[in-house]
């Protein structure tokens, strides 16, 4: 019978092995988010029917908004992971430490900030919005052919109450 040996790791050796592994998943999530979508995209191009071609639409919306949240989703626990290596790096300064835990709150309270507009923006009748902030600007795409400028209001209304962005960082785009 063999001998099974260990293999000890240092914890800087680990925390790579777990970074690897999260960006390989990430890929392989964009890779079969990529499939799938082609697939299903293909598969419908071939119904000729009027209220097919609707339903497509509103699955193709459907699609780019789920897409887009699973994608922004992934990213952010890659940063938060990159992060979090940083604060428990042993041998990090403590101005190190203290920037990365700053940027750290500063993406969760972006990313809680972001689902509370999208919440309130869904409850003003919206049927799908995404909402991304930068430093510098917030960008909205709702779901919808056009909007009028009542609803425009609305939505800047919403963001200007929740957030301390002005109006003119503020771009809001339809996806239809």
């Amino acid at each position: 019978m063999k001998k099974l040996h260990k293999i000890k790791l240092s914890t800087n050796a680990k925390k790579i092995i777990i970074l690897c592994s999260m960006v390989g998943l990430l890929v392989v999530t964009g890779v079969l988010n990529f499939i799938l979508n082609d697939d299903f995209l293909s598969k419908n191009k071939n119904n000729e029917d009027l209220s097919n071609l609707d339903n497509t639409n509103t699955s193709t919306m459907t699609t780019f908004f789920a897409s887009y949240r699973t994608d922004r989703a992934a990213q952010r626990a890659e940063e938060l992971s990159y992060l979090n290596s940083i604060i428990s790096l042993e041998g990090a300064s403590s101005e190190t430490i203290a920037s990365a835990e700053e940027k750290k709150m500063s993406l969760i309270k972006t990313t809680e900030t972001e689902l509370v507009v999208e919440s309130l923006i869904k409850a003003k009748g919206f049927e799908d919005v995404v909402v991304t902030m930068t430093e510098n600007n917030v960008n909205v795409i709702v779901s919808a052919t056009e909007l009028v400028s009542e609803q425009v209001s609305q939505i800047l209304g919403i963001i200007l109450q929740e957030t301390s962005y002005t109006p003119s960082d503020v771009v809001v785009i339809t996806y239809s």
